[in-house]
C-alpha cells in the first residue's frame, strides 16, 4: 500500500522542489487562462465561425489530456442543441461530413496525430473549420490551408491535463456563438473568478486540515479509488478525475456516473477490496473500514488496498421549476446517490463527498474538476511523484516514435 507524506505536503518549499515543472502552479493559473483564451478567441476571429449559416452538425476532436473538452461540450450540448453535436479522439472522419459540416480539432501541441488527421481531411472535404492549439504547429497550418479560425494557445502549463482551460474556453465560446451551449463570455469571467477562488483555497501553503485537496488526496492514498458522479454533469468531471488520478498521481481509478453505474459500482462493495471483504490479512473488518491497528505485517503480510468511493455531487440548487421533469429527476438522482453511499459505508467503504458550487453548469462543472485536479497533484506529490513526469510514458513514446 502506498504510503502518503502529509508532512511533506506542508511544505511549500518541498512541494515546489518535486515539481519539477511547476505542475501545481499551473493550475493556479486556470482562472487566468480562462481570461487570456478569451482575448485570444476574439483575436482569432471567433465570431467568424457563426458569422454565417448554422452548420449542419458539429463535430469535436481531441485526444489524451485534452480529451475532456469533447466530453464537456457534449453533455453541455445535450438538453437544447439545434444540430447534432458528435464527438472523435481518432481517425476516420464520419463519411457525412462535408462542406455543410463544423469540424472542432483541439491539441495543446498541434500535433496530435487524431484531430491532426481528421482536421486534414475535414478541410479536404471542405468543412468549416475550428482549430485550437499551438502556434506555428501543424494543427494551425492545417487551418491555414482549409481557410477556418485558428486560437493560439499561449499556455505555459507542462501538460495538456494542466492546460484545460485554455482549451475549453474557445470551443466554448465558439459553441455559444451558434446557439449549441448557453456560454457567453460573462460566464466565463465567472468560471475565472471561481477558478481563483478555488486556487486560493487549495494554495501550497494552506495546512493539510483546511486545505479540501490535500485532505483528500490523504484520504485517497491509501484507497484504490472509484469516482462516481451523480449525474450526466458530475459524470465528466468523474471522467477528469480517474485520468488525474491515473495519469496525475499513477493509482488506477474506474469511474462512472448515476444511474448507470449504480450496480457495477455496488457490486464491488462484495469484493476483495471493501472494508468487509479484504479480510484476507486481517486489514479490512475495522467498522469504519480503516486497518486493524493490531495486524501483524510479518504475519500477515501488507494490508490489502481498500476501496474509497468518491461521490462528486451536484448542486442541490440546480434552477428547475417544481414538478417538473428536471426537478423530479434531480431528486430521483439525490436519492440514488445517498443509497449508494450508504451502502458503501455499511459495506466498510470509504466515502468521500464533493458538492459542486451554485451557478451556471459550467461553473458547476469547474468547482469539481478544480478540486480533484488539486487533489491528483497533491496526492501525486505526497506519493514522492512528479507530477509531470512519469519514466514509463517516456519509455512508451520512445517505442513508439
Amino acid at each position: 500500500m502506498p504510503h502518503l507524506d502529509e508532512a511533506f505536503l506542508d511544505s511549500a518549499e518541498s512541494l515546489e522542489a518535486l515539481d519539477s515543472r511547476g505542475s501545481l502552479r499551473a493550475l493556479a493559473t486556470a482562472g487566468a487562462q480562462v481570461r487570456r483564451a478569451i482575448v485570444a478567441a476574439r483575436e482569432a476571429g471567433i465570431d467568424r465561425v457563426a458569422g454565417g449559416d448554422r452548420p449542419r452538425s458539429v463535430l469535436v476532436a481531441s485526444l489524451g489530456g485534452s480529451s475532456v473538452v469533447c466530453d464537456v461540450l457534449d453533455v453541455l450540448a445535450e438538453p437544447g442543441s439545434p444540430v447534432p453535436l458528435t464527438t472523435r479522439r481518432e481517425a476516420p472522419l464520419p463519411g457525412w461530413i462535408g462542406p455543410l459540416d463544423l469540424v472542432i480539432a483541439v491539441s495543446l501541441s498541434g500535433r496530435a496525430q487524431g484531430p491532426l488527421a481528421l482536421a486534414a481531411e475535414a478541410a479536404r472535404r471542405g468543412a468549416s473549420l475550428l482549430t485550437v492549439g499551438a502556434a506555428d504547429s501543424p494543427l494551425a497550418d492545417i487551418c491555414a490551408r482549409g481557410r477556418g479560425v485558428h486560437v493560439d494557445v499561449a499556455s505555459p502549463a507542462p501538460t495538456s491535463r494542466a492546460a484545460l482551460w485554455s482549451m475549453l474556453t474557445p470551443v466554448l465560446l465558439a459553441a455559444d456563438g451558434l446557439g449549441l451551449v448557453d456560454c457567453s463570455e460573462a460566464v466565463l469571467e465567472r468560471v475565472a473568478d471561481l477558478l481563483d477562488e478555488r486556487a486560493e483555497e487549495c494554495r501550497p501553503s494552506s495546512e493539510s486540515f483546511v486545505n479540501p485537496a490535500k485532505i483528500l488526496a490523504v484520504g485517497l492514498a491509501e484507497t484504490v479509488p472509484v469516482v462516481l458522479g451523480d449525474g450526466a454533469l458530475t459524470g465528466v468531471a468523474a471522467g477528469r478525475a480517474a485520468a488525474m488520478l491515473a495519469r496525475t498521481a499513477r493509482m488506477p481509478a474506474t469511474h462512472g456516473s448515476l444511474p448507470d453505474a449504480a450496480s457495477q459500482v455496488v457490486a464491488c462493495f462484495d469484493g476483495p477490496f471493501s472494508g468487509i471483504g479484504a479480510n484476507g490479512n486481517g486489514s479490512g473488518g475495522a467498522p469504519d473500514g480503516g486497518r486493524d491497528l493490531f495486524a501483524d505485517p510479518f504475519l500477515d503480510g501488507p494490508p490489502t488496498p481498500q476501496l474509497g468511493l468518491l461521490m462528486l455531487r451536484d448542486h442541490p440548487q440546480v434552477a428547475a421549476q417544481p414538478g417538473s421533469p428536471e426537478h423530479l429527476a434531480g431528486l430521483e438522482a439525490g436519492r440514488l446517490a445517498e443509497a449508494v453511499a450508504e451502502s458503501a459505508r455499511d459495506a466498510g467503504v470509504r466515502v468521500w463527498e464533493v458538492e459542486a458550487l451554485g451557478g451556471h453548469p459550467i461553473e458547476r462543472l469547474a468547482s469539481l474538476i478544480a478540486i480533484t485536479d488539486y487533489a491528483a497533484t497533491y496526492l501525486a506529490l505526497g506519493l514522492g511523484l512528479d507530477p509531470a513526469v512519469s519514466r514509463h510514458v517516456t519509455d512508451l513514446r520512445d517505442r513508439t516514435s
